[in-house]
């Protein structure tokens, strides 16, 4: 309980107990929704001394009828605030937005301490100082693009997305929030990430139910972040649904990935349905060549090739030139932006985003003579003017506002 002549942010949803007159052990609750503007400051003074003064010469009874008529007041002030104050909007729809990924190749910290994988120890950065050389080159990619939205993969916790935001920040001046769930990979400790400027609304992680399970046909996607964007055009909400994924690699792994890529499809088959805009993006570890589409591979179901054209996903790789094609360091195309056909053109009636184009940033990444061939177990042995910042490159692709 806050203590007289305290403030309650908005953010923390606090309730105001209403003590029911038939029974008065039970309380009432009211929750206060998340955003109550009061003048200039989203705040709420919960002071309950403003409004129960201490009268004397008054019976019990009087005192308590006093509380809960007081208490009524206070309620019909705040649901009053609520209804009359104006909407609260999305963020601005900008004239152009621009969505990456990117690849950062085991991003760990020299803290060793919160490993318990031995495959994350060893991957982890040796030394302070070479940490503080990966954060920070990886700082300088980002600031080269300057992405609306980065969707990261390989990312070991929160706490180095701190520290990359912190050094966006101080170096650059760019502004970036975090999304992130802890998810569960065990082995390699690796998650995925979202920085983001702003629209975002919601993010979240998705499983699936125990019947999907049982019928063998979908596998679980331990490494994705399912985010909700919105943003304000004139009466119209301009809404995203991007889904950051990071697939099972390896040869022996292609079966598990094309099952995880029919349990993404399932979760966005209601937003493709609907005309809305959805993103899929990522690492999802595909041997597909973007010039030769497969139907049953991970990237053919993902973008339902055997649907109705308005159910079906665009691989964007098809915009690139082929020598960007590749967004490894061994030549394969493991990285895709997946977008719905309703990001692919105009609503005549609306300021919508459209796809304008996608570029490689593998110039900003490969440093040295050439481009590294080989990082596994010897990329901290490599000398930092050569060592490539990682072994993927980051894609990024333009949408306008028409």
């Amino acid at each position: 309980m806050n203590k007289p002549g305290s403030c309650l942010r908005t953010g923390q949803r606090p309730s105001v107990g209403i003590q029911s007159p038939a029974r008065p052990s039970r309380l009432v609750s009211l929750i206060i929704p998340d955003k109550l503007p009061i003048g200039n400051r989203h705040t709420i003074f919960a002071d309950r001394h403003l409004f129960l003064p201490r009268l004397a010469g008054i019976t019990a009874i009087e005192r308590q009828l006093m509380k809960l008529s007081q208490r009524y007041i206070l309620t019909l002030w705040i649901l009053a605030g609520w209804w009359l104050s104006p909407v609260l909007q999305a963020d601005e729809l900008p004239e152009e937005i621009t969505i990456a990924t990117w690849n950062l190749e085991w991003f760990y910290d020299a803290n060793q301490g919160d490993n318990r994988s031995p495959l994350a120890r060893a991957q982890s950065a040796p030394t302070e100082e070479e940490w503080h050389w990966k954060r920070d080159h990886v700082a300088g990619v980002i600031a080269e693009l300057k992405p609306t939205i980065l969707a990261l993969q390989e990312i070991e916790n929160r706490q180095v997305l701190r520290e990359l935001t912190q050094q966006l920040e101080s170096k650059y001046q760019l502004k970036y929030r975090i999304a992130f769930v802890e998810g569960w990979d065990t082995y390699t400790e690796q998650d995925v990430a979202v920085l983001y400027q702003g629209g975002l609304v919601q993010y979240s992680r998705h499983e699936q139910s125990r019947d999907m399970f049982e019928s063998q046909q979908y596998y679980n996607v331990s490494k994705h972040l399912v985010t909700h964007f919105h943003w304000q055009s004139g009466d119209h909400i301009e809404k995203l649904a991007l889904v950051n994924v990071h697939f099972r690699a390896g040869q022996r792994g292609a079966s598990l990935r094309q099952r995880q890529a029919k349990l993404i499809r399932h979760w966005i088959d209601p937003y493709v349905r609907r005309g809305e805009n959805v993103v899929v993006i990522g690492d999802v570890n595909s041997d597909e060549d973007c010039q030769q589409p497969e139907v049953a591979c991970e990237v053919g179901l993902l973008c339902g090739r055997t649907q109705p054209a308005t159910m079906q996903l665009t691989d964007l790789h098809r915009h690139l030139q082929p020598e960007q094609q590749a967004t490894h360091m061994i030549g394969k195309q493991l990285d895709r932006i997946l977008i719905s056909s309703s990001l692919q053109s105009d609503h005549p009636e609306k300021r919508d985003l459209v796809f304008e184009s996608i570029r490689s940033g593998k110039k900003l990444v490969v440093r040295g003579k050439q481009a590294d061939t080989e990082h596994r177990d010897i990329y901290y042995t490599i000398s930092q003017q050569e060592r490539d910042v990682s072994d993927h490159y980051p894609l990024m692709a333009t949408f306008k506002t028409r």
